[in-house]
């Protein structure tokens, strides 16, 4: 059975003058000849991505898309109508954000977070902007500490609201964020704390201990790199700081003190000279 909204490995059954057809359990389906990959023959079996087209019928691509069925992403209203949004996914025909399941009214060239599903009433992937209900009830199965996948999807006045792992909302404060984010993005962050009512409190970078020995580790390595001096202190601007190390400011004065306190950095007024370097 032909997995609507994801990628099938189908095989060619014959070739017509705008394409090739593929075989499947669901009947044959088309693949548009600009998409077919050269050199490809009868019987060969190809990789493609699933979906109806504007006339509503099945239909391959090779093309990538932006979001699978059953994934969230972060895309870009193309066009809104009175009936809802189509967002461009990647593919010639966009996808389609029914006014009743946007959460506000949407206007082009906005970026929107989504979840896509097939939807069983009229067997067509469409998107909702009420992705939050797609996520998990269950306890989180991680602790504080864990290295997590992180993926942006609301700015709130707190911070943004981010899916952790793909099944678990969590919350990364302002004062956790050093570098620009945008909805969509998809770092790599810690587990700050899991709360007793399960919500999860995240940061971009490790905590406790283990923060402060991977940043001293990191300005080392930056500093022999640079011939033993940084033109940083801890009164230079954050922007500066995470621009050459990558950090924040904060993560940079605890690795700053400590390799002072073993004796490794001289501080001066615009600058960290290592010490032993000339």
């Amino acid at each position: 059975m032909l997995a609507l909204g994801d990628f099938n490995e189908l095989e060619v059954a014959r070739a017509v003058d705008f394409g090739l057809y593929l075989t499947s359990d669901d009947g044959d389906l088309l693949i548009p000849r600009k998409y077919v990959p050269e050199g490809t023959e009868i019987g060969d079996v190809l990789r493609v991505f699933v979906y109806r087209d504007s006339e509503d019928r099945l239909i391959a691509t090779t093309l990538e898309p932006l979001a699978r069925v059953n994934q969230f992403a972060a895309l870009t209203v193309r066009d809104v109508s009175d009936n809802g949004a189509f967002l461009d996914w990647g593919l010639e025909k966009d996808l389609f954000l029914p006014y009743r399941n946007q959460r506000e009214n949407l206007r082009p060239g906005q970026r929107v977070t989504v979840y896509v599903y097939l939807d069983e009433t009229s067997d067509r992937l469409v998107a909702t902007a009420r992705w939050d209900r797609y996520l998990s009830q269950e306890p989180f199965p991680g602790q504080a500490g864990d290295a997590v996948q992180l993926f942006v999807a609301q700015e709130t006045d707190l911070g943004f609201t981010v899916i952790v792992n793909g099944t678990h909302p969590g919350l990364l404060y302002h004062n956790e964020i050093f570098k620009p984010l945008r909805l969509g993005d998809t770092p790599t962050g810690y587990i700050r704390q899991v709360r007793p009512d399960g919500k999860l409190d995240v940061s971009l970078q490790k905590t406790g201990y283990d923060e402060a020995v991977d940043a001293a580790e990191t300005l080392l390595t930056a500093l022999r790199a640079a011939g033993g001096t940084l033109p940083l202190s801890d009164k230079s601007e954050p922007d500066d700081i995470y621009r050459r190390l990558g950090m924040s400011k904060k993560v940079f004065k605890k690795a700053l003190g400590s390799l002072y306190k073993r004796g490794l950095v001289q501080l001066l007024p615009d600058a960290t000279h290592l010490v032993g370097q000339e």
